[in-house]
């Protein structure tokens, strides 16, 4: 028996392998009639950002019916124990927001995570250097996540309380002390800063120490050994750090983070020494708080100030997810400019995605201050082992500042930690 189509006979065979094709064609790329939709896991430590991450995810899902992505949140300080500890049983989620750096080097070295490269993921060609290289692993040279956002250090003002004080955004060093000084005669705190978690007291080196060692090119050298911590660029620049202490809370070495934003955020402080995440936070909590931003000041005014930059981290696809090509699809979403917009327009942070278009006026300001951007210098060059610089640095910072250790004493510190695994220290 034959089946006549157009004139022309088709064998039964042929004609089967023709409908076939054609239900293929109906159905793909997303699923068959009837399938269940692939489900993905997206884990992160970025609670406060969920209800972004849930729009961007809806937005996704629409042109990807037969996917679905769930986010899932775990406070900060919690989320690289819950993760590893995932990952080392073979589980874990599909999606997985990583850190940068060595962050993704403890993930990348053991395998835990899969390879991305410029075949995967064509969109990677388009990032910068810069930011890439904060999705690498040194292990191998290889890629193994989409840079998220670039965040940038700088110090907060409270645009009110300045008018109130006939004050102006400083431009040199000296200007900076004269608006403290300024502030505090007239009864106003002028920082909100505080020490009791050493890693504040490391974003404020990371905003005041740059000017003062040199910024790029003392950065070149210490991570080539070329130098150490022990020079006096460094701890001349960590002693710029104590000019500051008299205009923080009296018990500064008290005031916990939390705190910290609370004091700016309800105009009991006028400035706020931290990082550009902030911006978002700090408009969600208080409408008619009016601020902006400047980097912190350089010795001389006409100097085009240094400010600590660095990716914040990166999405990555778990190695042993059921679900690669999905996990692929979605991630490779992330790599994209609609992606970056959502991203940059939802939670007033630089999208790591090029081309994006910066319309908060405080977030803009920091994207201009950022072009004379220098490495964030503990997170981007020591935290590739143990004991990392930020540790050694935090801890040393807090003695520093609570009066117990002289910058010297810091650099030497610092310096003999991290020769543990950092050679060029060795020694010295």
């Amino acid at each position: 028996m034959h089946v006549r189509k157009g004139g022309s006979r088709v064998r039964p065979r042929v004609l089967v392998g023709i409908l076939v094709c054609v239900l293929v064609a109906t159905l793909s790329p997303t699923r068959a009639r009837g399938q269940q939709p692939v489900k993905l896991t997206f884990w992160s430590w970025r609670v406060e950002d969920k209800w972004a991450y849930d729009k961007i995810i809806q937005a996704f899902q629409q042109r990807n019916p037969g996917i679905q992505v769930e986010f899932v949140p775990f406070k900060a300080t919690e989320y690289n124990t819950i993760l590893s500890s995932a990952l080392t049983a073979g589980n874990g989620p599909d999606i997985i927001h990583l850190r940068a750096y060595g962050g993704l080097e403890t993930f990348a070295a053991p395998g835990y995570i899969a390879q991305l490269d410029f075949e995967r993921l064509p969109e990677l060609r388009t990032f910068s250097r810069q930011l890439l290289d904060g999705a690498r692993a040194r292990k191998d040279g290889k890629l193994y996540g989409v840079p998220f956002a670039t965040q940038s250090l700088v110090i907060y003002y409270n645009k009110k309380i300045f008018a109130q004080n006939n004050l102006s955004a400083p431009k040199n060093w000296d200007e900076f002390l004269t608006v403290l000084r300024t502030l505090k005669d007239h009864g106003v705190l002028p920082l909100a800063n505080g020490g009791k978690e050493g890693w504040t007291l490391e974003v404020m080196s990371g905003v005041v120490a740059p000017n003062f060692y040199g910024g790029t090119a003392f950065f070149d050298a210490v991570t080539r050994g070329q130098t150490s911590f022990k020079d006096p660029a460094y701890t001349n620049a960590l002693a710029r750090m104590l000019d500051l202490r008299p205009y923080m809370h009296p018990n500064f070495m008290g005031v916990d983070y939390t705190t910290m934003q609370q004091q700016f955020i309800n105009e009991q402080a006028a400035m706020f020494i931290g990082g550009s995440w902030e911006i978002g936070f700090f408009k969600s909590q208080n409408k008619d708080l009016d601020f902006d931003i400047f980097a912190a000041p350089p010795l001389r005014a006409g100097t085009a100030p240094w400010v600590s930059s660095y990716n914040d981290g990166n999405y990555g696809v778990n190695a042993k997810t059921p679900n690669m090509d999905a996990a692929l699809k979605f991630i490779q979403f992330t790599a994209s400019r609609e992606f970056g917009q959502m991203f940059t327009d939802m939670l007033a942070q630089l999208s790591a995605v090029p081309g994006v278009e910066v319309r908060d006026p405080v977030l803009k300001h920091v994207q201009e201050l950022s072009r004379k951007s220098t490495p964030y210098m503990m997170l981007v060059g020591f935290r590739w082992q143990a004991p990392t610089g930020s540790t050694l640095l935090q801890s040393a910072l807090q003695g520093m500042m609570a009066g117990t250790k002289t910058p010297e004493q810091v650099g030497d510190e610092v310096t003999k930690g991290l020769s543990a695994w950092f050679e060029p220290f060795q020694g010295r």
